[in-house]
């Protein structure tokens, strides 16, 4: 029998750490790229542990801040404030906080690996291309390029692209074309750009740290 996407899915749209299901609903969760914007890793984790039956496996692809970074260093504070503003996260934590939350949370965890943790000098793909790494598209380095819009992609990151955009939009907001705010929060966005691509250069982030775990079979849910 055929059946359509829209008869096999549906969309629910919560707060994500009061989410409206019954306790022990799904056998399995995942989620990418989107629990660090949660006010509380930890306390997220622990919603998601409620919806989920005895058994059942959480699988969470986090941003995170890696060992490498230190609070008390100026440059990687700005880094990880930059990228916390431009992103709309209210506070990054560091790998060992989220395997924390994780564990905290009443979590068994299964797996976990950074698969942004990866050596990119010298490293080739079978095919004998470079392995790029994940923040090239968002960088100004046009050695990754393969195709036209690859560089188109990474052109229109360029320092220059950006201010003559960036102009462009300022005078567009002072006609009342564009809303105000246009620029403002398109230079932030820029500024973040930036941070990410540091951050992953100096591994100080990651946007890939993989984390797998299970909820206990006597796991007890308020």
């Amino acid at each position: 029998m055929d059946m359509s996407v829209s008869q096999l899915t549906s969309a629910c749209r919560s707060d994500v750490q009061k989410i409206p299901f019954p306790d022990n609903s799904f056998d399995a969760i995942y989620a990418i790229e989107a629990t660090v914007h949660a006010p509380s890793l930890q306390g997220v984790y622990s919603e998601i542990l409620r919806v989920l039956k005895p058994g059942g496996t959480f699988g969470v692809y986090e941003w995170l801040m890696t060992d490498a970074y230190d609070n008390t260093n100026l440059e990687h504070r700005q880094i990880r404030l930059d990228i916390e503003q431009g992103d709309g996260i209210a506070q990054m934590v560091t790998v060992k906080e989220g395997l924390d939350a994780i564990k905290g949370a009443g979590f068994e965890l299964k797996y976990h690996e950074d698969l942004a943790d990866v050596d990119i000098e010298g490293a080739q793909k079978k095919d004998g291309g470079n392995v790029a790494p994940w923040y090239w598209p968002i960088g100004k380095d046009v050695r990754y390029a393969q195709t036209l819009w690859d560089l188109v992609t990474v052109l229109r990151m360029n320092r220059w692209t950006r201010v003559a955009s960036h102009a462009m939009m300022g005078a567009l907001e002072s006609v009342r074309v564009l809303p105000y705010g246009t620029k403002a929060t398109a230079e932030s966005l820029g500024r973040a750009a930036d941070a990410l691509v540091e951050g992953g250069r100096r591994k100080l982030f990651t946007p890939m740290y993989l984390m797998v775990a299970v909820k206990p079979l006597d796991s007890k849910t308020d």
